[in-house]
């Protein structure tokens, strides 16, 4: 902005340099028609904003989200209203057309500008392109590494960022984090992360995901498949050879029938024995590795 500023001085000093010849007056126009489509290009990226009622104390940069059940009341947003994310706080004045509402105490929110965002390191340090989304701290950015509502994408690195603070993460405990701005070109949108590449199919990668309760890596995947398979060949070759030698037991000596119920019964439980013991295993491989 202060190259472009430059410029359009230096076009004018050059117009009063050519002040004796008589182009200076179509000079100075041309000159003057320069400067302002620049300013205007400038601005274009800031137009519109609107007044939006508050009871949080927020500061420039802080994105914010709808309060639930409101259209013109917004609070700081977390990870918890990220689904609620509407813009980001911005200066009065700073924006060609604001749209006002008087009552209350009123902030600008910017929905479709590049503006500084508060950001900070929760999920790793932010690059130019990563999408942000809403942080645990209120009003504070995030790298988005989940399917999430995203405020838009960082336009630059973090400046400023050697701000602390400290926030209660999801298991209870204080973290520290770093602080700072980046300047984003705000578009709420979705952001879906793509899937790691992988061997393991995505339909056993979400069985497993479901018994364990989290993302569960590759490797507890291929044990906890061996180990099952290796308990249903086990309790096949049971089965099978129950079945057989019942058969054949039976057929030899049909009065033989209630010491052959007698073994099916215990070899049943020996069955049923043999799962629990290999659905145990591959559950502790699955949450503990």
């Amino acid at each position: 902005m202060m190259g472009k500023k430059q410029n359009c001085i230096n076009r004018i000093k050059r117009a009063i340099s050519l002040s004796n010849s008589g182009h200076f007056f179509s000079w100075l126009l041309v000159v003057l028609a320069f400067c302002s489509l620049t300013t205007l290009a400038a601005q274009a990226i800031t137009s519109i904003s609107q007044s939006y009622k508050t009871e949080d104390n927020l500061s420039i940069g802080s994105i914010v989200s709808l309060k639930v059940g409101t259209s013109d009341e917004v609070v700081a947003a977390t990870s918890k209203t990220a689904d609620a994310i509407l813009g980001v706080v911005i200066n009065n004045g700073s924006s060609i057309l604001s749209l006002e509402n008087q009552d209350g105490n009123n902030i600008q929110v910017a929905t479709s500008e590049l503006v500084p965002v508060l950001v900070s390191d929760i999920n790793g340090e932010i690059k130019e392109g990563d999408p942000i989304t809403a942080s645990p701290i209120k009003g504070v950015g995030m790298k988005a590494t989940n399917n999430t509502k995203v405020i838009g994408v960082a336009h630059t690195d973090p400046t400023n960022s050697e701000a602390v603070q400290s926030y209660t993460a999801s298991d209870g405990n204080q973290k520290t984090v770093k602080l700072g701005q980046v300047s984003v070109l705000i578009n709420v949108t979705y952001y879906y992360k793509e899937p790691d590449k992988t061997i393991i199919p995505a339909a056993l990668q979400n069985i497993a995901n479901a018994m364990a309760g989290k993302t569960v890596e590759t490797l507890p995947i291929i044990i906890s498949l061996i180990i099952f398979i290796v308990t249903i060949v086990v309790v096949v070759s049971i089965i099978y050879s129950m079945i057989r030698s019942s058969i054949i037991s039976v057929g030899r000596n049909p009065l033989s029938q209630s010491a052959i119920y007698r073994d099916l019964i215990q070899l049943s439980a020996l069955v049923l024995i043999i799962l629990a013991a290999g659905m145990i295993a591959v559950y502790l491989v699955l949450t503990r590795m």
